[in-house]
């Protein structure tokens, strides 16, 4: 690090032979033996450390340290005395001199003063770089999540302001809405508004892992306290502290570990398997769900007072069928993402066909808005998108006219996961594509209903 220092002492002595042994430590260094020539060189160079005299000619030292201080925090000073009166000394500290050096004092005495200093300086400078990068990046991602989500009715911005208020509150969340609505990037954009910012935010889909392997995952496990446990390991809960725990399907958490995490939420703290020593835990549950919690207590699959630590506020994020002025910002949206992605140039989008997306119900909502146009726009062969582009919605319209026979969400769950089955010849990646779900919650929810796939 080649820093720059400036000697101001009216010794001039000093000055030369301090001058010439630090430029030959590779230092940068200018002198000056009075006040009124330092301070002009401080403004022109900007040293980073200055050597400055308690007696300064006229000049009082310290009067020029508070000043200097004032104006320039960063500058670090190595203080010279020829008293060596600890109380000098000591305010000397006080108004921000970094180390202080005794007259008459040998060289490598200025050399070890210096050394320190620097190690301090480089030190202050990677913290800085670290929290300008990590600022940047947490505005940058905090931006890139309120772009993503997008919509002009009153109901998604009442979301997103409800989003960012309760960021500012230690609270947890619970938010509800159909699969594909963008409760995930809801829930990142709650962490990454709140001061947790800095910290882990971990997502979770409570679908996706294995009933026998999620009290592992979520608390860690103690080396031989179970087969294949063969090291120590550190779980969700521990390596997600001081940050935000995003439980997606909440819902389709096992009960038994349903009463876990309520201890856990309840007395801050959880316990390894095989441990018994209680490990603290300062995590913030942010959780979603697609179910009506309501109809899961009364079943006896969801615990009461679980769902009371969990909704202390609830957002519920509509489906798009509902707010219907945002397919088309939507739209324009993922057009233009996929082009600059993908080096194309956006086509338009004929009346008939936003017309059509209009028309259509989106059962998969906004993850199976974005699914159609990144498809149409594979498919497309001018430079116009059509409805021929979008033949789901098509056939989506001619369904949706149809009146159901039951209204009851689990009837439907059960009908729509047969006919994604069948009409994909019971490819389960490619059904669960269709309704808008990960392949883990297809197969939870084939578990769960019994749903044949014949």
């Amino acid at each position: 690090m080649n820093l720059h220092v400036l000697i101001m002492d009216d010794d001039k002595r000093i000055t030369i032979e301090l001058q010439e042994y630090l430029q030959r430590q590779d230092f940068e260094v200018d002198i000056a033996n009075d006040a009124e020539t330092g301070l002009a060189k401080i403004i022109k160079h900007k040293p980073d450390i200055l050597f400055l005299d308690i007696m300064l000619g006229e000049a009082n030292g310290l009067e020029v340290l508070e000043r200097l201080k004032k104006q320039y925090p960063k500058l670090e000073v190595i203080m010279i005395t020829g008293h060596g009166d600890m109380d000098t000394v000591i305010e000397a500290m006080r108004l921000g001199a970094f180390d202080f050096l005794k007259k008459p004092f040998k060289q490598i005495e200025a050399k070890i003063a210096i050394g320190r200093t620097s190690k301090f300086i480089l030190m202050q400078q990677e913290l800085q770089k670290y929290q300008e990068q990590n600022s940047l990046i947490s505005l940058e991602l905090e931006n890139k999540l309120e772009r993503e989500f997008i919509g002009e009715s009153r109901h998604i911005k009442n979301v997103l302001d409800n989003a960012v208020n309760v960021a500012g509150y230690e609270v947890n969340v619970l938010i509800t809405g159909e699969s594909g609505t963008g409760k995930e990037i809801i829930s990142r954009i709650i962490h990454y508004s709140s001061n947790r910012k800095r910290k882990s935010f971990f997502p979770i889909n409570c679908s996706a892992i294995p009933e026998t392997l999620m009290e592992s995952i979520f608390f860690g496990h103690k080396k031989g306290s179970f087969t294949g446990a063969d090291e120590d390991r550190k779980g969700i809960f521990e390596l997600a502290d001081g940050g935000t725990l995003f439980l997606d399907e909440i819902a389709d958490m096992p009960v038994e570990l349903q009463s876990k995490l309520l201890r856990v939420i309840e007395e801050k703290k959880f316990r390894r398997i095989g441990m018994e020593k209680d490990i603290a835990s300062d995590v913030r549950i942010v959780a979603a769900t697609n179910h009506d919690l309501d109809e899961a207590i009364k079943r006896g699959s969801f615990r009461l007072d679980l769902y009371h630590r969990l909704n202390t506020m609830v957002i519920n994020i509509p489906p798009l069928r509902q707010r219907r002025e945002d397919i088309k910002p939507l739209v324009n949206h993922f057009l233009h993402q996929f082009c600059h992605k993908n080096g194309r140039i956006v086509p338009q989008i004929s009346d008939e066909a936003m017309q059509l997306l209009n028309s259509y119900d989106f059962p998969g909502n906004v993850r199976e808005l974005k699914n159609l146009i990144e498809r149409a726009l594979i498919l497309a062969k001018g430079s116009v998108l059509t409805a021929e582009n979008f033949p789901v919605c098509g056939q989506g319209v001619a369904l949706q006219l149809q009146e159901p026979e039951s209204y009851n969400l689990e009837d439907n769950e059960t009908r729509l996961i047969k006919a994604a089955l069948v009409k994909t010849a019971g490819n389960q990646t490619q059904a669960a594509e269709l309704l808008g779900i990960s392949r883990h919650t297809l197969i939870r929810r084939l578990e769960r209903w019994r749903v044949s796939e014949s």
